[in-house]
């Protein structure tokens, strides 16, 4: 680095700070091709303000400081004019601290504008006036923050229809995923490209306490998923769970156990292409009048691509770690088979087999119900369990494969908290 730096002229040094290809992580980067919509998708801190006001600056500068660049008009839409204002023109990852003294343009505050000084202008507007796009007409654009507009799909739909100057008319979206309708589509769109980063890959430019709360905070949450990891966390219409009712289930206190259970939901095959073997621990507090009952998600320890033996022994590891009083297996698949085989490992297990005999939809409604009444607590680390759960709706699974993770939790709490005939009672344990 010492000798690259020190073959660099005077005039390179001084470059080098505004030069955001030297700099830039790769996810900040545009994706070659021909694009329409390049989607920047990341937790919070991820640096995706950075790279849309770098992404303009590389638009609209040209080789020198009065030479023209690939676009002259260039639409800024924030949730708000203050939000755009304050975040995409003067923030601290804004346009005007991105650009170079020579090149920076002037802010225009009577007009709402950027103007640079070979004539390129940024107009600001807000997605709360869609109608505000109509008639202006642009070569570029950065919408920020896209999953927090309220009219999203309307403002949207107003800056393609201004997207008509130039040969290759583009737009760039910096946002934290949200489940809304309209980024969703932008998504499915051919001619629109993804990059993607959590919070930790831009932790050299932000505070490490800052990361140590959120992680303290939200770490192995469902909102830590779509905050912190930058992912699109989607609830199915008409969904049994939603995020809301999983967050305050996370939020309830955890009962003092007297009975755990580790169900089971067993895959058809052993491939690695084959479903998951669910497997996910469950206590409650089955004192007094069930009515009062309460139960608390331990783990989701859901395996895929495992031998029936190598599934058969996590389960029962699971059992040992939770001093399990019983293990659960649903046996339509594997009939008699599954218990045979857990029993080859461990003869004495306390072992109960279940037939479904409804749909698992059917099956899942009480279990929801119990969520509704907030009977239900969730430990951290059980996102790809939410996930699954935040697709079952009342007119069945929607979405890939089978709901096995889903499918265990179900059985575990049915055993404790709905089915009436519970065997043993062992001594209170705190959790």
């Amino acid at each position: 680095m010492d000798e690259f730096l020190g073959s660099l002229s005077q005039n390179a040094l001084l470059s080098l700070p505004w030069m955001f290809e030297f700099w830039a992580l790769a996810h900040q980067l545009p994706p070659r091709g021909a694009w329409k919509t390049w989607i920047i998708m990341g937790g919070r801190g991820a640096g995706k303000t950075r790279a849309g006001a770098e992404w303009v600056r590389a638009q609209v500068e040209g080789a020198g400081p009065l030479d023209a660049g690939r676009a002259r008009r260039v639409a800024l839409v924030g949730e708000t004019v203050d939000q755009a204002r304050e975040v995409m023109v003067m923030g601290e990852s804004g346009i005007l601290a991105c650009s170079p003294p020579d090149r920076r343009p002037e802010w225009q505050a009577s007009r709402n504008r950027l103007v640079w000084p070979n004539g390129a202008v940024a107009q600001v507007f807000s997605a709360h006036e869609p109608e505000a796009l109509r008639g202006p007409q642009f070569d570029a654009a950065w919408a920020d923050e896209l999953g927090k507009w309220k009219k999203g799909a309307e403002a949207w739909d107003q800056l393609q229809f201004a997207l008509r100057l130039g040969k290759n008319p583009q737009a760039v979206v910096t946002t934290t995923p949200r489940n809304v309708a309209v980024l969703k589509a932008i998504l499915k769109n051919p001619s629109t490209v993804v990059t993607h980063a959590p919070t930790e890959a831009n932790r050299a430019y932000l505070a490490e306490s800052f990361l140590a709360e959120v992680q303290a905070r939200y770490g192995g949450t469902r909102i830590g998923r779509q905050e912190l990891e930058g992912l699109l966390v989607e609830d199915e219409e008409g969904a049994l769970w939603t995020t809301p009712m999983l967050e305050a289930a996370r939020n309830n206190s955890p009962p003092l156990c007297n009975r755990v259970v580790v169900a089971v939901d067993p895959p058809v095959t052993a491939m690695k292409s084959s479903d998951e073997c669910g497997i996910v621990v469950v206590g409650a507090d089955t004192r007094g009048e069930p009515r009062h009952w309460r139960a608390i998600v331990l783990e989701d320890a859901s395996i895929k691509g495992a031998s029936p033996e190598g599934w058969a022994r996590a389960a029962l590891a699971a059992m040992e770690r939770h001093s399990a009083d019983r293990l659960v297996a649903e046996v339509n698949q594997g009939g008699e088979l599954v218990e045979r085989l857990v029993r080859m490992i461990n003869p004495l297990v306390p072992f109960r087999a279940v037939h479904a005999t409804r749909s698992k939809m059917l099956r899942a409604e009480p279990v929801a119900a119990l969520y509704e009444q907030g009977r239900v607590a969730h430990a951290r680390g059980l996102g790809a369990l939410e996930d699954q759960m935040c697709r079952m709706t009342a007119a069945g699974w929607q979405g890939a494969g089978s709901p096995d993770r889903l499918d265990a939790l179900v059985w575990a709490l049915t055993d404790l908290m709905l089915d009436p005939l519970h065997i043993g009672r062992p001594s209170v344990r705190s959790l």
